[in-house]
């Protein structure tokens, strides 16, 4: 029991030491992005490094549980790729989650989507629901050839810290040099549609946005490599 009027009347000499950390402005969850640049003998060109910081709307919403909506009355609303944005409330009376991996039936037996690369930036990460140019998939000029998306079988863990990564590789035969200024991660999201009475698939979805802090260029007849990885207690 807690003797004291508040408490403030506790001093900090009484907690344990491991209740204040020593770098207490560090989060428990880091995640940062590393990119890897070959020429077209594979040959490593330059390694980017920096932190990320900018999970979007899209990813608050559906970061919240289910139960605070319901409890709540507010609304879940998703907005896609292309624009157009679906609503869900829990306090309308419906009550199956309204999140939902996609079916494996489906073409897309994972949320995840892809890693996608752009040529354009966006001052407010948080409000994005696309890239500001997405960089095509394909060998015309400007665009690059886009290899499967890969995510770290389980979690990892390294002393007490704990990381999983989201990676992409995407070659070059464009012809000429092609230069990535921003960076995304797409989920394809199954919703509940009230409207419809039933689950619909919603497209894909900007989850994670970056606008590098300095732009990556790919030669011709190279490639980029681009590892997201989420660190729990770095």
């Amino acid at each position: 029991m807690m003797i004291g009027k508040a408490i403030d009347d506790m001093y900090v000499s009484m907690l344990p030491e491991d209740a204040y950390p020593s770098d207490r402005e560090q989060p428990t969850l880091k995640a940062y992005l590393t990119v890897i640049v070959r020429d077209a003998d594979g040959n490593i060109v330059r390694v980017h490094k920096q932190w990320s910081h900018s999970p979007t709307s899209n990813f608050m919403s559906v970061l919240l549980p289910y139960n605070w909506y319901a409890n709540t009355g507010q609304s879940l609303t998703i907005t896609n790729t292309g624009g157009s944005s679906y609503t869900f409330n829990p306090a309308a009376g419906n009550t199956a989650n309204p999140f939902f991996y996609p079916n494996n039936s489906t073409n897309y037996p994972t949320y995840l989507a892809m890693i996608q690369v752009g040529s354009g930036s966006q001052s407010n990460p948080y409000s994005a629901y696309s890239l500001a140019a997405p960089i095509a998939n394909g060998s015309g000029t400007g665009q690059l050839m886009y290899g499967a998306p890969s995510v770290s079988s389980s979690p990892i863990v390294s002393g007490s810290s704990v990381y999983f990564y989201i990676s992409q590789t995407f070659n070059n035969q464009s012809g000429g040099t092609v230069t990535i200024t921003e960076i995304g991660i797409l989920l394809n999201v199954d919703l509940w549609i009230p409207s419809a009475g039933k689950v619909q698939n919603i497209g894909n979805v900007l989850m994670w946005y970056d606008v590098l802090s300095s732009p990556i260029s790919v030669p011709n007849a190279g490639s980029v490599t681009i590892y997201y990885t989420f660190t729990v207690n770095p």
